[in-house]
């Protein structure tokens, strides 16, 4: 029995609504999940928003509400995307809930009784946009000499008494850590600038503010809520239970994956394994940070006005669609840039052009020459390479690529694989031998029966819908639709003696329109 797999995402800050970053982000770590789920494990994946800190406060007062007030509203659009794009989420969690609460808290007094915090003045610079902290040799100089935090957003003086975490304790323990699991950060280009910037010494954090109140309150400290991250990190305890343990967190903690864009590796891979050391909490297996996604190759930003609402791309494209162009078209780790032009073509040319008119065809010709009837085999050595040249990329390639996240790879030996499927049919030729030799060509149509419903299974995690209605169509169980299945010798012949019969097929993909996703 394989061990437990925990994934999480980022937890989104809801003081504005989706994009398609989070879209992203959402659909790589449900891709994940899938694929472990359909290898046997058990999976439990969460996700959610990071609710509380400056930024929700300024947002609430901008539109003259309270913070929790915008909090559910906001949250709700979250929830709606991750539905709406089939994420298939076991938690979908909000730090405003109060079994967080209990846990921030909880994971605090840990390393309060660790001796790694202690009350002092914090004078410096902040970013209320990053709701980060900045000392004063990494800023940089902005317009009229502006100071601005590493990412470019403005910083502020700001004065007041704070709790302290003694993050300097935790420089070796840390190096030890990048040294001694190099998988522990990935990719490696990340890991190499985490290295970089903690070998550079390391300040103690201010781990509390009393400007405002919304947050989670420090125990025994009157006045003082908790500095966001400290909160927003620790969902990743709450979902599975922490601190009162049980069956939840003994099976899935520690994390397997934290999924989480570039951005925010620091604090994920700096300050999150610190804290865990103090509260003496076992540390996640790996820390992985995407790229971006960039809109023809620009940063989005409001103020630029290219930022893409998800939910309007899902309903221009199909769900399915947009999540497979995502996961093929980005080197899983780069940066990545999407257009209107390279989705259309991209989901023309592969799931419309080459998979669902492959199905279709072979569906059809099933259908009508052999009323429906699934054939006997007698295979010859172009049908047998054909079944070879599948599973391999099924079986061997898909998922050893999908293991290292490298999703386009393993999409793109899928791909070749139904290319083969193709040249097969043209080589072939089954309409022609419908005249010449019919029990030829119910070889041909039984065997590409059998190699499209193996490519139907493997293409599931990235489009869970579609996949999903075609396998329905070829009278494939529920429970006959993981990688142990396409192993299974025999499924052939048992679905034939079980009087199944194709029915008239329903195609999968319509094709898109250009004119249209642009007018």
């Amino acid at each position: 029995m394989s061990e437990p797999y925990y994934i999480t995402t980022a937890i989104s800050y809801p003081n504005g609504r989706p994009h398609i970053g989070h879209a992203y982000e959402a659909i790589a770590a449900d891709v994940i999940a899938r694929f472990q789920r359909g290898m046997g494990r058990d999976v439990r994946f969460q996700t959610g928003t990071d609710e509380h800190g400056l930024k929700m406060v300024q947002a609430a007062r901008a539109r003259d509400m309270e913070p929790r007030a915008l909090a559910d509203e906001m949250s709700s659009y979250f929830k709606e995307m991750d539905d709406a794009l089939n994420i298939s989420y076991d938690r979908f969690i909000r730090t405003s809930e109060a079994d967080h609460y209990a846990a921030s808290q909880a994971i605090w007094q840990a390393m309060e009784a660790n001796g790694d915090l202690y009350l002092d003045r914090y004078e410096g610079w902040y970013s209320v946009r990053d709701e980060a902290f900045y000392d004063e040799k990494e800023l940089v100089e902005g317009e009229g000499g502006q100071k601005l935090s590493p990412q470019g957003t403005p910083v502020e003086w700001t004065v007041e008494e704070s709790w302290f975490f003694r993050l300097s304790k935790y420089q070796e323990p840390l190096l030890a850590l990048y040294r001694d699991q190099p998988d522990f950060i990935r990719p490696e280009s990340r890991r190499n600038e985490v290295m970089s910037f903690v070998s550079g010494g390391l300040s103690d954090l201010s781990m509390s503010r009393t400007s405002f109140d919304w947050g989670v309150p420090v125990p025994g400290s009157p006045g003082h809520v908790m500095y966001v991250w400290v909160d927003a990190l620790t969902n990743y305890l709450t979902g599975v239970g922490y601190p009162h343990g049980g069956e939840t967190y003994d099976r899935y903690w520690p994390a397997s994956l934290h999924l989480i864009g570039k951005d925010i590796v620091r604090f994920h891979s700096v300050y999150w394994p610190a804290f865990l050391m103090s509260a003496k909490v076992p540390l996640p297996k790996q820390v992985f940070g995407h790229g971006f996604l960039l809109n023809r190759g620009e940063k989005m930003s409001k103020s630029v006005g290219n930022v893409v609402d998800p939910m309007g791309m899902a309903e221009r494209y199909g769900v399915d669609q947009l999540r497979y162009f995502l996961m093929r078209e980005v080197s899983f780790g780069s940066d990545g840039s999407y257009s209107h032009e390279a989705i259309v073509n991209r989901a023309n040319a592969e799931l419309a052009n080459s998979f669902g008119n492959l199905a279709q065809r072979t569906l059809s010709m099933i259908f009508k020459n052999l009323d429906g009837e699934l054939p006997a085999l007698d295979r010859n050595e172009d049908d047998a390479a054909l079944v070879r040249a599948v599973a391999s990329a099924c079986l061997d390639e898909l998922p050893r690529a999908f293991e290292q996240l490298a999703f386009s790879v393993g999409i793109e030996a899928w791909m070749k694989a139904v290319f083969a499927c193709n040249q097969y049919v043209d080589a072939q030729a089954p309409w022609a031998l419908r005249k010449t030799d019919p029990e030829r060509m119910k070889t041909v149509l039984g065997n590409l029966f059998a190699v499209i419903r193996d490519l139907a299974i493997a293409i599931l995690p990235v489009i869970p819908a579609s996949a999903g209605k075609l396998l329905d169509q070829m009278g494939v169980a529920a429970d006959a639709r993981d990688f142990a299945a396409l192993e299974r010798q025999g499924w052939y012949d048992e679905l034939r003696a079980s009087g199944y019969r194709v029915a008239q097929p329903v195609p999968l993909f319509p094709r898109l329109e250009l004119e249209v996703a642009e007018g």
